[in-house]
Order: structure tokens, then sequence, then C-alpha cells
């Protein structure tokens, strides 16, 4: 019985170390507490300032998924919208840098058949650089009379690796950003 309870705590906390592991989306969102957003139906794609780095397929997948989110919630695409969307994709190359040091010595705490004190210890440390790409999307909700910023919703994510299913990876990210506009819609 101890064993199986022993094997089950390390499975537990070996799934959730590999769940922190993985990069996550990381979502924002603000908006104007003073507009009442009930009173826009109709939208138009206004901007896209996205990076010459996220390809040309990405950059069409990115708007079908702002539409489709838009859609969904109840907007229709207009030429005379009551809101702007205005998206921006941005990919940046980062590094992060980490520091290990060893120590060994001669006797102390560093041995474990060593009795006191010891003769000294000495050690190094090594550095290493990880070179990663930092991704972030931003959808930009402009009232189009006013062209004033009413909502804004922002994913950021560490990017180690291409997707195997871009659509799916873009169309999830941007459900998970839009899922807080408009204001109040996700506590009916």
């Amino acid at each position: 019985m101890k064993i199986q309870i022993r094997l089950l705590a390390v499975a537990f906390f070996g799934a959730i170390l590999v769940s922190a592991c993985s990069p996550q989306l990381k979502v924002t969102s603000d908006y104007d507490k003073t507009v009442s957003f009930a009173q826009y139906k109709t939208y138009a794609i206004d901007t896209l300032r996205i990076s010459s780095s996220v390809s040309q397929l990405n950059q069409q997948r990115i708007v079908n998924a702002v539409k489709a989110q838009m859609k969904a919630k109840g907007f229709t695409e207009t030429e005379n919208p009551d809101v702007l969307v205005h998206i921006s994709a941005i990919l940046k190359d980062k590094q992060s840098m980490s520091s290990t040091t060893n120590y060994y010595g001669y006797g102390g705490y560093y041995r474990p058949y060593a009795w006191g004190g010891g003769m000294g210890s000495t050690g190094y440390t090594t550095y290493s650089v990880d070179e990663y790409k930092e991704g972030s999307l931003i959808v930009d909700i402009v009232d189009a009379k006013t062209k004033n910023l009413v909502w804004e919703g922002i994913g950021n994510k560490e990017i180690d690796k291409p997707a195997k299913d871009p659509e799916a990876a873009i169309n999830d990210a941007i459900t998970k950003i839009m899922a807080a506009y408009p204001p109040g819609a996700a506590k009916k």
C-alpha cells in the first residue's frame, strides 16, 4: 500500500513538473470601464501590425481566427463598423542566462565521510545561454466613431519550437486572448 501511494505521489509531481515546464500563453486584457459594449454590433479589421518574421500564412491564420471569434460573439463584419480591430503580432529573439556553481573540497561539509572543518574547498561556476523566441499577439478594439481604444487583449508566450499544427495553435491563442471580450460576456 505504501509503495502504491509513493508511486502515485511521484506520478502526480512528475505531471506537475511537466506541465510547469511547458511554455504557457500568458493572457491579459484591459478595457475602458466607462464604455457600454452593448452598443457595438459590427466590426472591421482595420490595421495589421505584424512582424516580418511572422510568415504570410500565419498572418492570414491570425486574421481568420480573429474574424471567427468576432463572428462567434455575434458581431458582423461590415465596411461601416461600430468598432475597428487592430491586430499586432511581434516575434523577438531572446536570450536567458543561467549559472550553476559546483563545489568540491577536502573534508568539511562537502564530503559525507568528513567529521569537521576540513582543509578548504574551492569551486567553479558554469554559465549557459539559452536562446528562444518570444511571441506577443495583441488585439485592440477601437471605437470607430471616437477612435478611442476601448478594449485590449494581449497574449505572450515563449516559443521554443514551431507548432506542429500552427492553425490550431493560433486559433487556441486567439480564443484565449479574446475570451474576455466583450467585458462581462463570460459572466452571463
